[in-house]
């Protein structure tokens, strides 16, 4: 029992009593069950009866349980010979560690091509502010892979000096970095989280004679690290397990390389060639941007192409930078439908604004889907988005995109979203994409998110208690004069249908508050739902106080009852804050 005094009034003193933690009839009940189970020489019998038969372990994840429990301290009476109490049973089921709502390992099939998986993208990785003046630093490029971000930005742009290369966002007042500072950066956090591949994608705004200064820095700072891929153009991408520990470069090729290509699949490499050289053809390209963030409509003729004529163009050194690139890159063109259109003999990348494709799912969705069963969609914030806000990442989701780049140091509940659902398949960064967004009908049907669909399954939560705010936070954090009054709220996002926030009552002037109810959310496309909660202390006078949040993925919950670590706004888990918390998925 802790007791809290609180001044008021200046000179008067307020005591509050704040009971410790105890568990709830639940767990006292599962508890009896347990025990009822065990005997005084094998207590582990009736608590791998609760871990298989209650909370939907594995038999797998059982034994490593028992194996951790062993060495909990007192917890550890659980499995040993010695009577335990609740409190041994109640310390192991309030256990954030020990007894997590989510796995903590890759599961997925990881052998799939790079199109069928969600891949953690961010956008403008080097900007540590807004889009306009901030500076550019490889910190934000650490921060960012230490957290398990798949994809990598990075704006390349000719240093004042036109001789070397520089990483800042163009036509602003953003401050460069030189590319070889953010490239060993990059190689030395690599796979700090994650040994499934990074992406670098690469905004070429280069001249060719600084594009080959950059693939020499690229061979030389990643070496083994760095994909090559053995055929241009690939027909179908490699799978993530296939490329792990590997660098891959994602960028528009030089036209120089897209005319060698077209020579070459002509099996015509050195008289075509030659012929383009003698013919002026082969063209310099300055401008080699892959996306305009400032752009939210389709371009008529692509930017990146320029008609400057340079008969002193040397076609290898194209050919040296293009053969680099894994994934080519571009953006749309004429038509959107042609710019959907799949082909059958290779695979790319295609960049849209957030803008550009809310107008493309909204006439169509169906092509956007089927563009991404083989290629790879990116969508990127809008132009406007100068203090490095983002969006919300479902509609692209739903549409099968894979590359959903965020403003990483844009702390809001859009990136809260994102890292909640890159939480799913241990925090790998590559969740697999829903099998009814890899798949169409026999006339070509595709997934529509729009369609009025049947409730497929339903998510019951129920929201026991929290504690840990008391350890985390000075007394008078929350309320000068008084202990918090906490409420919590859980919502679903996902497809319109499905999104809903309900919320708790208010428990007023209590460190470990107890709330005990339970919440019902039918799930009409569980598969790409997440679970949000939040906790709030209610102010009266002003806007409620941040208690700590988190993000779930749904499909990703596992049943029963489970310790929910809750995080700061930026998403750095707090030491001590937790909910208990039960999850059935119906």
């Amino acid at each position: 029992m802790g007791s809290y005094a609180y001044k008021y009034c200046m000179c008067f003193t307020r005591k509050f009593r704040s009971p410790d933690a105890q568990p709830p009839p639940d767990v006292r009940a599962a508890f009896l069950s347990l025990s009822s189970v065990s005997s005084s020489s094998h207590n582990h019998d009736g608590l791998r009866r609760f871990l298989s038969q209650l909370q939907g372990e594995p038999p797998s994840e059982v034994d490593r349980i028992l194996a951790l429990l062993s060495t909990s301290g007192g917890i550890a009476r659980l499995v040993s010979s010695a009577a335990p109490t609740i409190d041994d049973f109640f310390g192991f089921l309030f256990s954030a560690d020990l007894n997590p709502p989510i796995a903590n390992q890759v599961h997925q099939d990881m052998s799939a091509p790079f199109s069928h998986y969600y891949i953690y993208t961010g956008h403008n990785s080097y900007l540590t502010g807004n889009q306009l003046n901030s500076d550019s630093s490889d910190i934000p490029i650490i921060k960012a892979l230490q957290s398990g971000v798949r994809v990598i930005e990075l704006d390349m742009w000719p240093n004042s000096a036109k001789d070397n290369v520089d990483i800042l966002h163009g036509g602003t007042l953003t401050a460069p970095i030189g590319v070889i500072r953010c490239l060993k950066s990059i190689k030395d956090y690599a796979f700090f989280a994650s040994t499934y591949p990074l992406v670098i994608t690469l905004e070429d705004h280069l001249t060719p004679d600084l594009q080959a200064k950059v693939a020499e820095m690229l061979v030389e700072t990643f070496g083994d690290l760095l994909y090559i891929p053995s055929s241009d153009p690939l027909n179908e991408f490699p799978s993530p397990e296939a490329l792990k520990k590997k660098i891959i470069i994602s960028t528009k090729p030089p036209q120089e390389y897209k005319e060698f290509l077209k020579a070459k699949d002509n099996h015509n490499i050195n008289g075509g060639i030659t012929h383009l050289v003698e013919e002026g053809n082969l063209r310099r390209i300055d401008s080699n941007a892959e996306e305009s963030d400032g752009k939210d409509e389709l371009d008529g003729q692509d930017e990146e192409d320029s008609d400057e004529d340079d008969s002193q163009f040397q076609h290898d050194i194209a050919c040296e930078y293009g053969k680099l690139i894994t994934i080519h890159a571009g953006k749309p063109k004429g038509h959107l439908r042609d710019a959907l259109k799949v082909d059958p003999d290779k695979v790319r990348r295609l960049s849209l604004s957030e803008t550009q494709l809310a107008k493309a799912t909204a006439s169509h969705g169906a092509d956007v889907i089927r563009f991404t069963q083989k290629n790879i969609l990116r969508v990127y914030p809008k132009g406007t988005r100068i203090y490095s806000s983002n969006y919300d990442p479902m509609n692209a989701w739903t549409h099968g995109a894979q590359m959903v780049a965020f403003n990483m140091q844009g702390h809001d509940k859009a990136l809260r979203l994102m890292q909640g659902f890159f939480r799913a398949n241990g925090g790998c960064g590559y969740v697999k994409k829903p099998d009814f967004l890899l798949r169409t009908g026999p006339n070509g049907e595709a997934f529509d998110p729009k369609a009025i669909m049947p409730v497929k399954k339903t998510l019951k939560v129920k929201v026991y208690m929290g504690d840990g705010w008391r350890m985390d936070f000075s007394k008078t954090h929350f309320d000068t004069f008084s202990p918090p009054d906490f409420y919590t709220r859980v919502g679903i996002a996902g497809v319109q249908a499905d999104c809903v926030m309900k919320k708790t009552r208010t428990i007023e002037d209590q460190w470990v508050p107890v709330w005990d109810e339970e919440f019902t959310f039918p799930l009409t496309v569980p598969d790409l739902a997440v679970l949000r909660i939040e906790v709030k202390e209610y102010d009266m006078s002003e806007k409620h106080d941040f208690g700590g949040q988190t993000c779930l993925p749904v499909w990703e919950l596992k049943q029963g009852i489970r310790a929910v670590p809750l995080h700061d706004r930026r998403g750095n888990r707090y030491k001590s804050v937790r909910l208990l918390m039960r999850f059935q998925l119906l």
